[in-house]
């Protein structure tokens, strides 16, 4: 019987850094590509929920200013540890993302997978997109992706993904359990299947996330005012391809620009 471990993922860093930092050259390729297509000189960059800071130690390699936070400590030290493996300046802080400020004002920042979505409620979201917002200097960029719920579809409800690095293996799987549209929460159960030379063993997780339909994410941009929508792209992350929003949209990376 394979052992399960009920905990919370992100604080198992070196597992959740293998699975979702596995496929980090498309997003980085497409940051660049964003930069140079929809920005203006970008040079300093922040990435609210920077996690174990995947992109982001790659983009300080790259040689930009770069400056992270996340509320989870385990993967703040990891993000840290692993910059300074590679003679570069710890660049991560524990910090909410409703409440920073980054200093100095960062030409761009990014958000790519989702993180967005853990803030729950009507305020959070819009706290978030302020601190963003008072970040980033005038006509500075902010990258955020996200999955919406469409309506004109049924929704993607589960999904699986795996990794390897030297001996150690991942699989994860990820399944809706809830989706209330009314109250707009909608809780998964993820699970990561670890194997080791030695050992398999299971982390069990339940996620909640903020739903949110094409109108109402929309609507949220509008009502707090601070950024346009530069382009629409979706988790192809192809810069000569922009998409269209409509009620069959799911995955989407908005670019959009301070105001």
């Amino acid at each position: 019987m394979t052992e399960t471990i009920q905990g919370h993922l992100y604080d198992f860093p070196s597992y959740y850094d293998l699975v979702f930092g596995s496929d980090w050259k498309a997003e980085f390729d497409f940051l660049l590509a964003c930069f140079d297509t929809y920005g203006r000189n970008v040079r300093r960059l922040f990435e609210p929920a920077c996690g174990t800071g995947r992109l982001l130690y790659r983009l300080a390699e790259a040689g930009y200013d770069v400056h992270g936070i996340d509320l989870n400590p385990a993967a703040v030290e990891y993000c840290n540890r692993r910059m300074q493996r590679r003679g570069l300046t710890p660049a991560a802080t524990v910090a909410d993302m409703t409440a920073y400020r980054c200093r100095p004002r960062a030409d761009a920042a990014f958000n790519m997978i989702n993180s967005f979505r853990h803030l729950l409620g009507s305020a959070p979201p819009r706290q978030h997109l302020r601190c963003v917002a008072d970040s980033l200097r005038r006509g500075g960029l902010y990258i955020l992706g996200l999955h919406l719920t469409p309506l004109a579809v049924e929704p993607m409800d589960e999904e699986s993904w795996s990794a390897r690095r030297g001996h150690l293996a991942v699989t994860t799987h990820l399944q809706t359990i809830d989706r209330d549209l009314r109250r707009r929460i909608e809780t998964f159960r993820m699970t990561y299947d670890v194997y080791t030379p030695t050992r398999h063993f299971r982390i069990e997780d339940r996620v909640t996330f903020r739903t949110y339909t094409r109108s109402q994410f929309l609507r949220l941009l509008k009502d707090e005012g601070s950024f346009e929508i530069a382009a629409l792209h979706d988790f192809a992350y192809r810069i000569d391809e922009p998409i269209e929003l409509d009620d069959a949209t799911e995955d989407v990376v908005f670019v959009l620009r301070k105001k």
